[in-house]
């Protein structure tokens, strides 16, 4: 999907259907806008359900101040008013009430986003805004204080988080990962004490990327092998983000064709869209021509290179598995069998991994040894075809659940060394 060729209320429609699909606000809450070359907002409507509404819906406030719609706009109109008077450079704006985002807003807290690269890259240091009633100018008066500040997102007192952006996927970008970012952090805090990234960190991945030279692209090249495995990795993708193992702009797949070439997914993505033909062809070290390869991209070839049983590689930052990285602290699989079977021992990898020591990484990640926490950077997992891999990290993912879940309770028991050795003998591990 192409965004940037939908008309405003076809794109309003689209984006308020993912936030409430999953779970990041109500029937009732939450509202999205959009100000056009015109100097008209489109906005969603007041009081209609959310769950149901249609592009149909949404209500258009002109420059002039008349309205075009079926209902009233937003009660909140007069705050994304303000924030586009107080920042023409931002054209559109995001406000709901995520489930972790409102608990911020109401411990009078903002998320630390250098716990997480992907939402310091897009949010930066967050603002707060004081109370003011819903719908009234005051309200719009305080969080437009905020953008003006510098601000990209601000977090609400008692009532939720507003972002801003270029575009509404960029705001909409910015809002997910912050949510994802708060989500961890407040699962990090029942196992340990989340870590920022320090500047050089910071700094380590936004170089990471270089460029490789292209070749010639044709789809008559395609074997039958390689078109299987774009729609295999797009539909693998597509799952792990209804599965909310990935957010719309994290999690890098990939997978071997043959030992000179293997599919990536593109960057920068949107998991909610990808179609096979968006993946990028890597042969000989060169891309498909018109096409920017994942910065995961030469982790990925190194462990390929390293490890000739490995044909499918998963970069993701699924909730639960991302506490236990910003924590720094490994994963325990010694929970029930089938973590163990599936995972084996996770290893603990400094963030610097990824980025500058191929080395380390190869020697971990094997087939025998498939997943790896990578501090403050989510979690890596490699399998024998894409199937295995996806498995391992739901696994991954349910076994970092599970064991934040037990902590309330008493905390897990792990499974006894005798387990252990029966399962290795049972399944030949």
């Amino acid at each position: 999907m192409k965004y940037e060729y939908l008309h405003p209320r076809d794109e309003l429609a689209v984006t308020l259907e993912r936030i409430y699909n999953y779970k990041m606000t109500t029937t009732s809450g939450g509202n999205l806008s959009i100000i056009d070359e015109n100097g008209d907002i489109w906005i969603t409507p007041a009081r209609v359900d959310k769950g149901q509404l249609t592009p149909q819906d949404i209500v258009c406030v002109r420059k002039d101040g008349t309205i075009d719609g079926l209902h009233p706009p937003s009660s909140e109109f007069p705050f994304h008013k303000a924030v586009y008077e107080a920042r023409p450079d931002i054209r559109s704006v995001v406000h709901a009430h995520p489930m972790s985002l409102v608990a911020f807003s109401c411990a009078h807290k903002v998320p630390e986003t250098k716990a997480y690269p992907t939402a310091w890259n897009s949010n930066g240091v967050v603002g707060f805004a004081p109370y003011g009633v819903p719908g009234s100018e005051d309200l719009g008066a305080k969080i437009a204080e905020e953008f003006k500040k510098g601000y990209d997102s601000v977090i609400l007192e008692n009532h939720g988080v507003c972002c801003g952006g270029t575009s509404l996927q960029d705001a909409f970008q910015r809002f997910e990962s912050l949510e994802v970012c708060a989500k961890a952090h407040i699962k990090a805090g029942v196992i340990g004490t989340p870590k920022e990234l320090t500047e050089e960190q910071i700094q380590m991945q936004s170089k990471s990327y270089y460029k490789l030279e292209a070749f010639e692209y044709d789809t008559d090249m395609m074997c039958i092998k390689e078109k299987e495995l774009r729609c295999e990795l797009a539909k693998f993708v597509k799952r792990g983000y209804r599965q909310r193992l990935l957010s719309g702009t994290t999690g890098s797949f990939s997978a071997r064709i043959d030992k000179d070439s293997f599919l990536i997914t593109p960057y920068p993505l949107d998991r909610y869209t990808i179609e096979p033909e968006d993946l990028v062809m890597i042969r000989k070290n060169k891309k498909q021509i018109g096409k920017k390869p994942s910065r995961a991209l030469h982790a990925h070839r190194a462990i390929y290179e390293a490890n000739p049983e490995v044909n499918c590689i998963i970069n993701a930052s699924p909730v639960n598995a991302l506490a236990f990285s910003i924590c720094g602290e490994k994963i325990d699989t010694y929970t029930i069998p089938e973590s163990y079977v599936f995972v084996g021992d996770v290893s603990l990898l400094p963030f610097e991994a990824s980025f500058n020591d191929f080395d380390t990484l190869t020697k971990t990640l094997t087939l025998k040894t498939p997943a790896a926490v990578l501090s403050n950077n989510g979690v890596m997992v490699v399998g024998k075809d894409p199937l295995s891999a996806f498995d391992k990290l739901e696994v991954l993912e349910c076994s970092a659940e599970a064991i934040i879940d037990s902590q309330p309770i008493g905390g897990h028991v792990s499974m006894s060394q005798e387990i252990i050795d029966e399962l290795c003998e049972a399944f030949n591990l």
